[in-house]
């Protein structure tokens, strides 16, 4: 779920408590949370709605109900209102920043990804994944999962190893004790 980074502060002061989508299929879950790079957010209910009120339209940070309509009208699939509420920081961050690695192990095809990555810091994905004969979705997908790990982060365009991602590359180059 997209949300415009001009809302991110509102969000987290409590100021803005819906958000409004027009889904084929909802793209989040009510008791779900949903991890992003500006922290978590709580899905804390999830309808199907025909109208929207002024009062909500505030509350999603709009000025009137027509603000917000434009937004969402025009598209595909049922309007969904989403309330939520910010529970903290990426926790990501953190983990990234941190030199404990471990426990930490990866499967072969991880490991190869993650070295790509530290070779290439801030080569966009498609032409990553073109380097390797993949496809952008699916290797976007894996790249994720090494910054679920806190071993990668994302540039403005492409990505580089986290102090996470250097230490455990500088664990697999030194000799065993």
């Amino acid at each position: 779920m997209l949300i415009r980074v001009a809302d991110w502060e509102r969000i987290r002061s409590g100021e803005i408590t819906l958000q409004f989508r027009r889904w084929k299929r909802p793209a989040v879950r009510a008791g779900g949370t949903l991890r992003t790079s500006h922290g978590v957010l709580a899905i804390e209910a999830m309808d199907v709605v025909t109208r929207v009120s002024r009062a909500e339209a505030v509350a999603a940070g709009f000025p009137t109900v027509t603000a917000l309509r434009s937004t969402v009208d025009g598209r595909e699939g049922s309007l969904y209102r989403i309330r939520l509420r910010f529970v903290g920081e990426d926790p990501r961050i953190e983990l990234r920043s941190s030199s404990d690695v471990d426990g930490l192990t990866l499967k072969e095809d991880a490991l190869a990804l993650l070295r790509l990555i530290a070779a290439n810091p801030g080569v966009r994905a498609a032409d990553l994944a073109a380097s390797v004969g993949r496809e952008k979705l699916p290797f976007k997908a894996d790249v994720r999962k090494l910054k679920a790990v806190g071993l990668t982060e994302s540039l403005e365009v492409g990505y580089r190893l986290s102090p996470r991602g250097e230490a455990y590359l500088r664990t697999l180059a030194s000799p065993d004790p």
